[in-house]
């Protein structure tokens, strides 16, 4: 049973969608901690709800010293909209995922967040767009990635009709890859990640 910290700043749906696969037994692990960037996050309401300690902070080596104290084997980045340094990066490589709202390399990077990603793609005329989960490493959303879905972009979209279905997407792939990164079934070579089902 491994331990998973997720990291947000907003309302938490992946969170909660991590969460609902930890309870249903088919996630092998327990998310031990859920850390936001912003107060008042409903996040952090998601983790009460479900005993999980939650705690507002910012300040990154107090990071490091909570995921530390308690033994977290995962980090999961759901809607966390800091910039990560280095230093948490080396403290958790190949360690910590994120969740973003495109198909990467397309519409990432500084920058693209939120209803900013959705827009771009339809202002762009992209025919499909979709979300990615990939590990963290030094540049935003530049890591290995884990694993892929697709949308359609239709022809009235807007970015929060997009946005809507892409989330879905997200609340399908994030929480298979922590299922299979709780089995020990992902692999990094280089920028490859293997995915052993």
């Amino acid at each position: 049973m491994l331990n998973i910290g997720v990291l947000i700043s907003g309302g938490g749906t992946n969170l909660q969608a991590v969460i609902d696969g930890t309870e249903s037994g088919e996630i092998k692990g327990q998310v031990k901690v859920v850390i936001s960037s912003k107060q008042g996050a409903y996040g952090l309401e998601r983790a009460k709800n479900h005993n999980i300690k939650a705690i507002c902070e910012t300040d990154e080596d107090k990071i490091i010293e909570i995921l530390k104290e308690n033994k977290i084997d995962l980090v999961v980045l759901a809607g966390y909209l800091k910039i990560i340094s280095p230093k948490l990066v080396n403290e958790f490589r190949n360690k910590m995922i994120n969740i973003h709202p495109s198909l990467i390399p397309s519409f990432c990077g500084a920058g693209f967040y939120g209803e900013k990603v959705h827009q771009a793609v339809i202002d762009y005329g992209a025919k499909v767009s979709g979300a990615t989960v990939h590990f963290v490493n030094e540049e935003a959303d530049a890591g290995p990635i884990i694993m892929q879905d697709t949308v359609k972009v239709m022809d009235d979209d807007d970015a929060k009709t997009l946005a809507k279905r892409v989330l879905e997407v997200e609340h399908t792939i994030l929480p298979k890859c922590v299922k299979l990164f709780c089995e020990g079934k992902i692999s990094v070579e280089g920028r490859k990640v293997k995915v052993s089902e």
